[in-house]
């Protein structure tokens, strides 16, 4: 029997955590997974015989070698801060690892030593990045096999809600960290090329820069770029592509909506509002406008908001901005804790209520003389609160990836991710039984647009 070590059960590694377990019993594994909450994670077993529940400091190097040394497989599904020392071990132990996160350079750096000890780190398995890297490198590849040249690769993923439970005008609730929705964006300018010039949006722009997009039976979004395009090139073996870009989409307004928030100050996390534990959410806006003897707060954010985005004041109304009865309640809070605290409170999923995960590609290539278009779009909805898309768009490409791994059906070892298609072919075809697919359209152009600016 193998053993499979899991660290971190929370809202991601749900559909992981299921996928597993229903395969167990078929491929002979046993499951030891770990987190702060063990009764989370007895629920999430559902007593199951090939599952454990565990719960030990998976950060004691001392608590948690034991465990990885004894293991076939680890799969870390903790923040992507801890990854490089749970790697550390996986290699003097030799035992295979699976994360969802991005490689960052030091995990990178134990490429030779993951090589030298016959293990494969695979990470960037689960939705972005995961079923972004895959379902491009499809497309890539076989644009390329045919002798096609990329001339633009245009990528855009939000994790949103579901249409049946779209019932606010922000048209959005949390289905993943808030405080990385509150400070998206910040930390420097998004990059990206377009038509061969290097383009760049300053955080005061990034909201107000946006691709417009449409997807049959879902209606209109629009997306806002993403930090970092360029590294993309290298990844997916198109580095001299003249045009790329990575965004994040949103549905219509809630851009323009969010804008206000940045320009009022409110998303700013590098101070501490005095006396932020007395706030009211009115009091906490007011802290951003103006002093006027006799007009009152919102009349204040009218003002701001100016007539061409007037329309967006009921956004803010419905937060409960103009509430002054009750304390936000954050201690010792910068603005962006103060403005999470009450987003966490409107945005949060009902009992009832789906997400949404929406991922769109659309491609340009040349071949024999000729210029093509191709989109591919991606919209899964969620099952339920446990089994939400994010879980299930972000834990079955990991899980499958097990399977591969436990099974002796990827060869590959040292650091990397599912780029190659002898990964994400698979685990592609396996996720369309999860009603997890790409709908692909494939156009020819008249011509190949120069001059035209992606933003």
């Amino acid at each position: 029997m193998k053993t499979i070590l899991i660290l971190g059960a929370g809202l991601s590694a749900s559909s992981l955590i299921r996928y597993l377990l229903e395969n167990s019993t078929i491929y002979n594994w046993k499951l030891r997974i770990v987190d702060q909450d063990i009764e989370m994670v007895n629920r999430k077993i559902g007593g199951h015989p090939n599952g454990m529940a565990l719960s030990f400091n998976a950060l004691d190097a001392n608590e948690r070698r034991p465990e990885i040394s004894a293991a076939d497989l680890v799969i870390s599904m903790l923040p992507a801060r801890f990854h490089v020392k749970i790697a550390r071990d996986c290699i003097n132990f030799k035992t295979n690892l699976i994360t969802p996160s991005y490689i960052s350079a030091e995990m990178a750096d134990l490429n030779e030593a993951a090589k030298d000890a016959g293990i494969v780190i695979m990470n960037e398995i689960g939705v972005d990045p995961g079923i972004d890297h895959m379902s491009a490198m499809k497309i890539i590849h076989a644009i390329q096999d045919k002798g096609g040249k990329v001339t633009s690769f245009k990528s855009f993923c939000g994790g949103l809600i579901a249409p049946e439970s779209d019932d606010n005008p922000w048209n959005y609730k949390f289905t993943w960290n808030p405080r990385n929705v509150v400070l998206a964006g910040q930390g420097g300018a998004s990059c990206f090329l377009d038509h061969k010039e290097y383009k760049y949006i300053p955080y005061n722009r990034l909201f107000s820069r946006l691709a417009k997009i449409d997807i049959a039976g879902y209606g209109s979004f629009e997306g806002y770029a993403n930090r970092d395009s360029l590294s993309y090139r290298r990844t997916y073996g198109i580095d001299d592509v003249p045009t790329i870009y990575r965004g994040t989409l949103r549905r219509p307004d809630y851009c323009q909506a969010w804008n206000v928030f940045i320009e009022l100050g409110m998303t700013d996390d590098s101070y501490k509002m005095e006396n932020s534990e007395t706030l009211t959410p009115r009091s906490f806006l007011n802290a951003y406008l103006p002093y006027h003897l006799s007009r009152s707060v919102e009349d204040k954010l009218k003002d701001f908001l100016r007539e061409d985005r007037i329309h967006l004041f009921e956004k803010f109304e419905w937060l409960g901005l103009f509430e002054k009865d009750e304390p936000i309640g954050v201690h010792d809070a910068s603005p962006a804790q103060m403005l999470e605290k009450i987003l966490v409170d409107k945005w949060k999923l009902g009992k009832e209520d789906k997400d949404m995960l929406v991922m769109y590609h659309e491609f340009e290539y040349e071949f024999e003389e000729q210029n093509y278009s191709i989109t591919a779009s991606m919209v899964n909805i969620g099952e339920d609160q446990m089994y939400t898309s994010m879980a299930n768009t972000v834990g079955l490409p990991v899980a499958i990836a097990s399977k591969m791994i436990l099974n002796g059906d990827l060869k590959t070892t040292g650091v990397t991710l599912p780029i190659q298609p002898e990964v994400y072919n698979p685990i592609l075809e396996e996720l369309e039984s999860f009603d997890i697919r790409f709908v692909e359209l494939e156009t020819q152009l008249d011509c190949l647009i120069t001059n035209k600016d992606i933003l």
